[in-house]
């Protein structure tokens, strides 16, 4: 799994460089995403505009991310392409995630 990374100020942007976040690449992004993010940043932005695909499996690895983020910190997803942003609708994770409809708007808020 190819995640790339970025930082601006406070914030840590992690693109998922990868077609699709399904079984075979969930648990790669999540190690992935905690030894790129680290509990002492404040703010990750998820880049998933690369990913056409998303699975349960992905679904469950963004909610550990989440998880892994805490009340206390803030992670935005932004990028989403229509096929993922319709699993998280009918899941209604999409009331659960805060999605940006662009990397500047979640850098910003």
């Amino acid at each position: 799994m190819q995640l790339d990374h970025e930082r601006r100020g406070d914030t840590i942007i992690v693109t998922v460089a990868e077609p699709r976040l399904d079984a075979s690449m969930a648990v790669a992004f999540k190690e992935g995403f905690r030894r790129i993010v680290g509990p002492e940043v404040p703010h990750a932005v998820l880049d998933l505009s690369n990913v056409e695909f998303l699975d349960s499996s992905g679904l469950g690895a963004l909610v550990t991310a989440l998880k892994y983020m805490g009340p206390e910190r803030r992670l935005d997803l932004v990028g989403l392409q229509p096929l993922v942003a319709k699993v998280l609708s009918l899941t209604r994770m999409d009331k659960v995630f805060s999605i940006r409809d662009s990397l500047d708007e979640a850098i910003g808020a």
